[in-house]
């Protein structure tokens, strides 16, 4: 130990140093930055809304006529010849039969100038000056058969208009005294109350009205609510009624807390009275002050008596068809509410057919409504 101890410093030998080891993690996350870096200042200094996708330059001029009646216009006049299925043998548009030009609201649904008023929401009914109401025009006539001492029977279809083709379907088999209701919500309510009521058959609208389980329930857009201001639901009220004319009153869709809200329910119930609608009530809320309010409002007026198609089946649907009888033999008359079912469609046809052997007579809703 002496000797190590008296060795000059020098000459110890050195432990050989250990080997330095290599940053990766460092250079990978400075590479990271770069690439991140770069990919950055490309988006922000390179100026290409494709963002880098393949595309292809088109000339917008072309040499082909794709429309050639606008070629014809610009260059010169050009008879456009009606379609002769447009209007049947026998009828005219009811705008050109009340002297009015094509386009007005009296033209678009088919309905007498006079029973019209323009918002800016669209075109509503009214009563006119002279006292005619929507009512007493668009209805099915039933003098006969009201005085015939039979009792009466009344069908109300639901649910019509959101699917045309079912909806013409429905149209064509049921019988023209079978009340056609239309919801506000179809895109082509046009075509189908026209045809409704070029068929025969007199038409309602569908009014969305507030569930007491609102908004899991939802009737639809433009529900009426309970709690809101007057004004706000009638104008709900008046966007529903444009959707299409020719209507002599409305139906509820749902709406137990809204008819059972005396103060939410009279605006409307007063607003239909003024503009000579009807209204039914279609029986599923035995709270409804509709019966008050209508009588107040000289509206005229129905409850149904019995929902058809609960089970849609036929022979459930027959037999709540034969205990509408026994009601109507009863009372003297009987409404009923189905569902624009096939199913139900075809019963109701078959019903109907036999139905006068039966001593019984079917009349359009407008002849129970007082």
């Amino acid at each position: 130990m002496a000797d190590d101890l008296s060795t000059p410093l020098t000459g110890r030998r050195r432990k050989p140093a250990e080997p330095r080891s290599f940053p990766v993690a460092r250079i990978l996350f400075a590479l990271v930055l770069l690439i991140g870096g770069a990919f950055i200042l490309r988006i922000l200094l390179t100026d290409e809304p494709d963002g880098g996708r393949p595309s292809q330059e088109v000339a917008i001029t072309s040499t082909r006529n794709g429309n050639e009646l606008a070629s014809t216009v610009s260059t010169g006049p050009v008879t456009i010849t009606a379609d002769p299925q447009q209007y049947p043998a026998g009828t005219a548009p009811a705008a050109e039969a009340a002297g009015e030009e094509p386009g007005t609201a009296a033209g678009l649904f088919a309905t007498l100038p006079d029973l019209v008023e323009e918002t800016e929401l669209g075109a509503i009914p009214r009563m006119s000056a002279s006292g005619d109401t929507p009512f007493s025009a668009y209805l099915r006539p039933a003098d006969q058969a009201a005085a015939s001492g039979q009792p009466l029977v009344s069908i109300i279809m639901v649910g019509l208009g959101i699917n045309e083709q079912g909806s013409l379907e429905a149209i064509d088999q049921l019988p023209e005294d079978v009340t056609l209701a239309f919801a506000p919500y179809g895109k082509s309510l046009g075509n189908t109350v026209a045809a409704a009521r070029q068929q025969g058959h007199e038409v309602l609208l569908e009014v969305p009205l507030e569930p007491f389980d609102y908004p899991q329930n939802d009737p639809g857009p433009h529900t009426l609510l309970t709690g809101e201001v007057p004004r706000a639901n009638l104008d709900k009220l008046f966007w529903l009624m444009s959707r299409f004319g020719g209507y002599i009153g409305v139906i509820n869709n749902m709406g137990a807390r809204f008819t059972a809200a005396a103060a939410d329910f009279s605006p409307v119930m007063e607003e239909l009275g003024a503009r000579g609608l009807g209204y039914v009530d279609d029986g599923s809320s035995n709270r409804s002050v509709a019966p008050q309010l209508a009588d107040g409002n000289e509206v005229p007026y129905a409850r149904a008596d019995l929902m058809i198609d609960t089970n849609p089946s036929r022979t459930a649907i027959l037999e709540a068809l034969a205990s509408l009888e026994a009601k109507a033999v009863e009372n003297g008359r009987a409404m009923g509410i189905v569902t624009a079912l096939p199913i139900s469609i075809a019963a109701i046809s078959e019903w109907s057919s036999a139905l006068e052997s039966r001593g019984i007579t079917l009349v359009p809703a407008s002849a129970l409504m007082q």
